[in-house]
C-alpha cells in the first residue's frame, strides 16, 4: 500500500483542546446559520424561500450580462441567472414573490421580449413554489439531516459502544454545522442542492471515522499496557496516510465537479470540497477525542 508518510509519530490527541475551541467556532456559526434560516433571513433558494423558476430557450446565445440589465431595467429584482451556453439556455430564478406567482412568468417574459425582440425564444419549464411551501421544505430538511445523524449514533453504538457512537455523532454534526456555516457567511445561496452535499458529507465523514475507530478498537484489544491516549494517537497515526488518500481522491473529484461540472452542482461540489477537507480534520481531532474524554478508562477493555 502506498504510504504518503513512513512511520508517523503526531501526538494528535494533545492538540485537542485547540481543535475543540476552533470547531467551536465555526459551530457556533453554523448554528446562528440554523436560526437565520429557520427565521428566513439567510440567502434562501426558491426551494425554500418560495418564488419562480423559469427556464428559457433562445434561438441565438444571449450574455447574460446584457439579460440581467434588460430585467434590472424592466423593473425585476432579486433574481438570479443560470445559463447553459452550449444550448442557448437561460434559467431566471425569482425569489420572494408577494403577488400572485402566476404573474411571474408573465413578467419576464414579457420584458425579454420587449428587451430582445430579435432574438426569439421558447418556454422551457416554468416552477413555482408558495412560500408555506417552502417553510415546508426547509422543516423536512431538518428533518432529514436530524434522522442522519441519528441513525449514525444508533449504527455506531451498535457496531462499537454508546461513547463512540456519541463521538462519531458529535463530528458528524460539527461536519454539517461547518459546512452550513461557511455557506451563510460567504453569502451562498441556502437550497435543497446545499441539504443533499450536507447529507453525502456527513456519510463521508462517518465512513472516514469508522475507519479510525476500528484501528482504535483493534489496538484497545491488542496493546492493553498502553493507555487510551497512547492507543489513540498510535492508532489514527497507523491510518493516516490511508485517510490523506482517501480524502485526496474525493478532494480531487469533488474539484474537478467544480471547475468542470456546470453552474447546476457548482453549490453541491464546493460542498463537497469543504466537507472533505472539515470531515477529515474531524474525524482526526473531534471523533477521537471526544470518545477519549467520554469513554473511560480502557473503553473495550474486557472484550
Amino acid at each position: 500500500m502506498l504510504e504518503l508518510i513512513k512511520k508517523p509519530n503526531i501526538a494528535f490527541m494533545g492538540k485537542r483542546y485547540i481543535a475543540f475551541v476552533f470547531s467551536g467556532i465555526l459551530s457556533i456559526i453554523g448554528i446562528i446559520a440554523i436560526i437565520q434560516i429557520a427565521t428566513g433571513k439567510a440567502n434562501l433558494g426558491i426551494d425554500f424561500a418560495g418564488g419562480t423558476s423559469v427556464q428559457l430557450k433562445f434561438d441565438k446565445p444571449v450574455s447574460l450580462h446584457d439579460l440581467r440589465k434588460g430585467l434590472e431595467a424592466g423593473g425585476l429584482k432579486d433574481f438570479d441567472l443560470q445559463d447553459l451556453p452550449t444550448i442557448n439556455k437561460v434559467l431566471i430564478r425569482v425569489k420572494n414573490i408577494e403577488h400572485d406567482l402566476g404573474k411571474t412568468s408573465g413578467a419576464i417574459t414579457g420584458i425579454i421580449t420587449q428587451k430582445f425582440p430579435d432574438n426569439k425564444y421558447v418556454i422551457d419549464s416554468t416552477t413555482q413554489i408558495g412560500p408555506k411551501v417552502g417553510g415546508k421544505l426547509r422543516a423536512d430538511a431538518a428533518k432529514a439531516i436530524a434522522f442522519a445523524v441519528v441513525g449514525i449514533l444508533i449504527y455506531v453504538a451498535f457496531r462499537f459502544q454508546l461513547n463512540f457512537g456519541v463521538g462519531a455523532t458529535i463530528a458528524t454534526f460539527h461536519d454539517v454545522l461547518a459546512v452550513l456555516g461557511v455557506f451563510y457567511i460567504m453569502g451562498r445561496e441556502i437550497n435543497l442542492i446545499l441539504i443533499t452535499a450536507l447529507l453525502t458529507i456527513a456519510g463521508y465523514s462517518l465512513t472516514d471515522t469508522v475507519v479510525v475507530f476500528d484501528r482504535i478498537r483493534e489496538n484497545l484489544k491488542s496493546r492493553r499496557r498502553d493507555t487510551v491516549e497512547a492507543v489513540m494517537n498510535a492508532s489514527i497515526n497507523e491510518v493516516l496516510s490511508r485517510t490523506i488518500i482517501t480524502s485526496l481522491t474525493v478532494l480531487l473529484s469533488s474539484v474537478a465537479l467544480f471547475l468542470f461540472g456546470g453552474e447546476v452542482i457548482h453549490d453541491f461540489a464546493l460542498a463537497m470540497i469543504m466537507g472533505v477537507v472539515i470531515g477529515t480534520y474531524s474525524s482526526i481531532f473531534i471523533a477521537s477525542p471526544t470518545v477519549l474524554l467520554w469513554g473511560g478508562k480502557r473503553p473495550f477493555a474486557g472484550k
